[in-house]
């Protein structure tokens, strides 16, 4: 499904299914790629989209459904991985807790060749629309409901990332009651005050005060661990408390160090298991994060060398005097501004140092190694505007390729590390651009589409008792009780765009339809709508269970929306704004 490098050197994600039977595997498709665009709009996913492969392993089943779906009472299907609501059919367990045979789902992974339980994470789907999902050793999550592409970035949060549920219940419509035992080993869990957090350097000291990406301020909400009080979280919502938010400051973090140890920042490099003479050049291969370039830089015993991030040192240039050994060393970071903890930073996942002894008195043979790209960003889809495109080249013994960038046939400055460039710092004029890179004296050349458009999306709501127009102000409409809202978005580029709308400067919050009908408007109301025992589209201050506050927050409240397209584009907000009076 996605390709991004050899299968031994890249985290992949090996999604399954369950339950469809073999007339259905284009449903399971399907099914797939809805996730997956809804994953790669989610951070640090699309940041680091280019370190996954994806895989999908067809598994047609007998019988199509799963076990005890939507209940007990339901039948047991014959399916390949015997998938199953309830916990598998256990009547003390909870519907939506949706479970697999972990050695079946293993044996199907295995079919993927390169792939390990070191470098990969397993997602199962269920041919199913009831809402379900689980996060353990494996993945799993409905593949038809309205929801269900949002329980999979939530329950890799699990799986992946060690992640806990910052639920305040375990039942649904049963309050968790207060939290009885000591401090969290959860990193985004605490019992901790705002000055203890500071005064000790511990849990999320380091982003109090910050707006979080889910929405609110960074600081300390009660409720977590299937608790309702006693126990503390960073935010007031986010991915693993509600399905639709983002993952928050400290929980990005978690993930991207996950995400990070599943790869190798270094690919590949000249050799270092025995002395190198003088007389070559030194190379080092990179990964290449979508969201921004890795730092590379160069020490010779210890001092640092003026090189600019180049991936590649040519040691005839430094005058090594014969008669001793160097020591040369190449330390790769990330300098993600994802990350604020220096342990994080440091660790093999976002730092990695390769070292070797040079002596000059050493002769490095000639080698006919012919200059030629060797890896790159996929040339078969539009990269977006702010997307960062590589291209790596072959290593000949006596010098590093140079690679040439043109944008629309110009030329573009890319000094120091010149395998990579950020469109980001370009500020591309709105359009399709075409980016080529080509090695000088070769016949060899790359192309790329940018689409530097955002994908656009328009909004329909239902009949309000009247419409307000002002000068230079947003439309107004007024409404004395529930409305609806649908977004419907539009590209010029081929692929799926995710709709993303938020309420007085709340957190984004990925637009789906209706829970209970992906096809359904989305449903704004006075105090919202109870389903399932859970709160949706409370117009105002977000209520998520029953519990929370229902006090209609009348007055005048602004709604924005916006889009991520395929390409990783994020469009430009708009708004409208919805008063609320009372009947």
């Amino acid at each position: 499904m996605q390709t991004t490098g050899p299968a031994d050197r890249r985290f992949n994600l090996v999604v399954m299914g369950d339950g469809y039977t073999a007339a259905e595997m284009p449903e399971f498709r399907a099914d797939v790629e809805r996730h997956l665009s809804t994953l790669w709009s989610v951070e640090p996913f699309a940041s680091y989209r280019s370190y996954v492969n994806v895989w999908a392993v067809e598994v047609p089943s007998r019988e199509s459904g799963v076990d005890c779906d939507p209940g007990l009472d339901a039948p047991v299907r014959d399916t390949a991985l015997d998938m199953g609501f309830w916990g598998g059919c256990n009547p003390a367990s909870v519907q939506r807790l949706l479970t697999v045979d972990s050695g079946k789902a293993a044996s199907f992974a295995d079919l993927v060749p390169g792939t390990s339980r070191a470098n990969r994470q397993i997602v199962a789907l269920a041919n199913s629309s009831t809402y379900g999902g689980a996060g353990g050793s494996y993945a799993t999550a409905s593949g038809g409901n309205a929801l269900s592409a949002l329980i999979t970035p939530h329950e890799i949060g699990h799986s992946l990332g060690g992640l806990q549920d910052e639920y305040d219940y375990y039942g649904r419509g049963v309050p968790g009651g207060a939290y009885g035992d000591g401090e969290p080993s959860s990193v985004h869990h605490t019992l901790l005050t705002e000055r203890q957090m500071r005064e000790q350097q511990a849990k999320w000291w380091r982003w109090l005060g910050e707006e979080s990406e889910a929405g609110g301020v960074i600081g300390r909400h009660e409720g977590g661990l299937y608790s309702t009080s006693g126990v503390w979280r960073p935010s007031r919502h986010s991915m693993m408390k509600t399905l639709g938010y983002a993952f928050d400051q400290v929980e990005r973090e978690v993930m991207v160090r996950a995400i990070s140890a599943k790869v190798d920042l270094v690919q590949d490099h000249t050799p270092d298991g025995a002395p190198i003479g003088a007389d070559r050049t030194v190379w080092v291969d990179t990964l290449h994060p979508v969201g921004g370039e890795l730092s590379l830089e160069w020490r010779l015993d210890g001092r640092p060398l003026r090189t600019g991030g180049a991936r590649a040192v040519d040691l005839r240039t430094l005058g090594l005097s014969p008669g001793r050994s160097y020591a040369l060393t190449a330390t790769v970071t990330d300098p993600t501004p994802f990350v604020r903890d220096p342990a994080v930073r440091a660790s093999a996942a976002l730092t990695r140092t390769v070292s070797w002894t040079v002596d000059p008195a050493l002769s490095t043979p000639e080698d006919t190694t012919p200059a030629a790209f060797a890896g790159h960003t996929a040339t078969d889809a539009p990269v977006g505007a702010r997307s960062v495109v590589y291209a790596d080249t072959t290593h000949p013994v006596r010098r590093s390729p140079a690679v040439r960038w043109a944008l629309d046939g110009r030329a573009v400055a890319n000094p120091g590390n010149d395998r990579d460039l950020d469109l980001g710092s370009l500020r591309l004029a709105p359009g399709t651009h075409r980016l080529t890179a080509r090695i000088p004296g070769t016949d060899g050349e790359l192309s790329w589409t940018v689409d530097a458009s955002a994908a656009t999306s328009s909004y329909e709501l239902s009949k309000p008792l009247r419409t307000v127009h002002r000068p230079g102000k947003p439309v107004e409409y007024v409404y004395d009780g529930e409305f609806t809202m649908r977004l419907t978005a539009r590209d010029d580029q081929e692929g799926a765009v995710v709709s993303q709308f938020r309420v007085d400067g709340d957190g984004w919050y990925t637009y789906y339809g209706w829970p209970t009908d992906a096809d359904a408007p989305f449903r704004f109301s006075p105090s919202g709508t109870v389903i399932d025992d859970l709160v949706y589209g409370k117009l105002g201050r977000s209520r998520a269970v029953p519990w929370d506050d229902a006090t209609p927050d009348y007055g005048t409240h602004t709604v924005e929306y916006r889009t991520v397209d395929a390409a990783g584009n994020v469009g430009r907000a708009r708004s409208f704004l919805v008063t609320l009076v009372k009947p």
